[in-house]
């Protein structure tokens, strides 16, 4: 049976908690140690000449080819634009990665938020394993719109037997997500199969709110885990998610 280690997290832009330090080797070292087969990434920053100047080690390349180098291909989805920079989702992958499409599901300009969408080819599966990297709207009424835009695009090019994987940070404490998305796209989130609640992953010091999904279709969940504790409450105001998931006989 074909095993997959999946895994999501928040980077803050490369940041400590209050912005106070550049982490972003850090979580290099970090997202390495948990040996993940894809790594869904949010508010990562493929350009800021800002902190280019105030950190004396701010990596030159893009954070997601910076995190990614040696380990994993990876995919960038531009969301947000400014004078100084930009920043979206990313995604790396240890499998070659066959098509990219970043989509825009923002409900403002003053809060912009995307959805990026891969077609893995994973060895061993007879289809592409289809990622998706979302990071969702703060307001409840924008996350039921990006929810249904969501459910909306992945019906569309997504069969409903093929398997599936969408993860990131969903802003979601009133845990609407998963009867949205078991509803219309038979998604099971990770935590909530492994344990039965969605588990604990913000804010990192001391974890209250579970914000941070992993939701699979045609896969069985073996294990979930949020990493809480040193070095993860240090390296962003989330904590990491991972999960250990295996191909369906049926895929």
């Amino acid at each position: 049976m074909l095993s997959l280690r999946v895994a999501t997290l928040n980077i803050h832009k490369g940041l400590s908690y209050f912005n106070r330090r550049m982490v972003i080797h850090e979580l290099r070292e970090g997202l390495r140690a948990l040996d993940a087969d894809i790594v869904f990434l949010q508010e990562v920053q493929g350009l800021n000449e800002r902190h280019a100047l105030r950190f004396a080690q701010w990596p030159s390349t893009p954070q997601h080819e910076f995190l990614a180098e040696g380990q994993w291909q990876h995919a960038y989805g531009c969301n947000s634009v400014y004078d100084h920079g930009h920043h979206g989702n990313a995604i790396l992958s240890r499998f070659p990665i066959r098509t990219i499409g970043n989509r825009d599901i923002s409900n403002h300009r003053f809060e912009r938020r995307g959805l990026l969408h891969c077609a893995i080819d994973v060895p061993g599966a007879a289809q592409p394993v289809h990622a998706v990297c979302v990071h969702l709207s703060l307001h409840a009424r924008g996350r039921r719109r990006q929810l249904a835009t969501l459910s909306d695009h992945l019906g569309a090019l997504v069969g409903p037997f093929e398997p599936l994987i969408v993860a990131g940070d969903f802003n979601d404490w009133r845990h609407a997500a998963s009867r949205s998305l078991s509803a219309r796209l038979g998604l099971q989130e990770v935590s909530i199969e492994s344990s039965g609640r969605p588990a604990r992953t913000f804010p990192s010091l001391l974890p209250v709110l579970r914000l941070d999904r992993i939701y699979v279709r045609g896969f069985r969940v073996s294990a979930a885990r949020a990493h809480g504790g040193k070095p993860w409450s240090l390296l962003s105001d989330h904590l990491a998610l991972t999960a250990d998931i295996a191909l369906a006989a049926r895929i």
